[in-house]
């Protein structure tokens, strides 16, 4: 059974790893949060003027690897249980963990690029839909759909609420929209560990769940598809796919629950949140 523990911040955080409790942070943890998911933000910022036609993944990946070494920041997944890129680079039908390999963007393909940065001990976890060249009006309209589903699920959060309730917002648009949710993958707790409790579903039902409290902090990440929500992991452990080949979009932000509501930490501040889609307002 899931506890609440109030964690004070401690510089070296050697005893910081995955518990059933789930932590209640403070002030300090939050600026620290805002770093590193700015540190984030930015990095994916730039892997916007990367992203055309003709590029191989692998540059994505370089890219990742030299920001970090220029902030002073650590790529989370290398080395991760064996991972060995600084990000996952997701096209089309693969719904997470994909490889940032020698693999080229083609005219129309979406990508996903997921990106953890270590900023002085705090994890910062984003990710984000690209497209390579005119995507299809199909693929277009997922993406707006994928980061819809995302943003109505942070929207119903703050202290009170229930985590049913982020799962059923997004399930529930996804479902109006004629796509599937993937149940395989959800959110997770994180701060100083990479992946903490609670997992954060990405399905549910209304009023149900544990309750959120002030200070807790971990990400929302919707996995959308058009056809099916069943998925298959491919014989390298990691890549998932839709079983139906169906393009697949997902979107992610570290968020914090404050005395009013939530924090995005992961933000774009330059607008770029998918960069040649228009997003419809989450108020639509």
């Amino acid at each position: 059974m899931n506890s609440y523990v109030n964690v004070p911040v401690a510089p070296a955080a050697k005893d910081a790893r995955r518990t059933e409790r789930i932590k209640l942070y403070g002030p300090d943890a939050f600026e620290g949060m805002r770093r590193a998911g700015a540190l984030t933000a930015a990095c994916l910022d730039g892997v916007a003027d990367l992203v055309r036609p003709g590029l191989p993944l692998s540059e994505i990946n370089t890219f990742v690897l030299d920001f970090a070494s220029a902030h002073d920041a650590k790529p989370a997944t290398l080395g991760y249980k064996g991972y060995e890129y600084a990000c996952c680079t997701s096209v089309n039908h693969v719904v997470c963990h994909g490889f940032p390999n020698e693999k080229r963007l083609r005219d129309g393909d979406i990508v996903n690029v997921d990106v953890t940065l270590i900023c002085d001990g705090w994890y910062g976890d984003s990710s984000r839909m690209y497209t390579a060249g005119k995507p299809k009006r199909a693929a277009e309209r997922l993406i707006q759909i994928a980061h819809q589903a995302m943003m109505r699920g942070i929207e119903v959060v703050r202290p009170g609420a229930r985590l049913g309730d982020i799962g059923h917002a997004i399930e529930s648009y996804a479902q109006s929209q004629r796509c599937s949710v993937v149940k395989d993958f959800c959110g997770h707790g994180i701060g100083q560990v990479f992946h903490d409790s609670p997992n954060i579903l990405n399905f549910g039902k209304a009023n149900e769940g544990l309750e959120l409290r002030k200070g807790m902090i971990f990400t929302v990440e919707p996995m959308i598809n058009l056809g099916r929500g069943d998925v298959k992991v491919l014989a390298d452990d990691w890549t998932a796919v839709t079983r139906d080949k169906s393009l697949s979009a997902q979107f992610e932000h570290s968020i914090g629950v404050t005395a009013t509501g939530f924090e995005i930490f992961t933000s774009s501040t330059k607008g770029l949140q998918t960069p040649g889609v228009q997003i419809i307002s989450s108020t639509e």
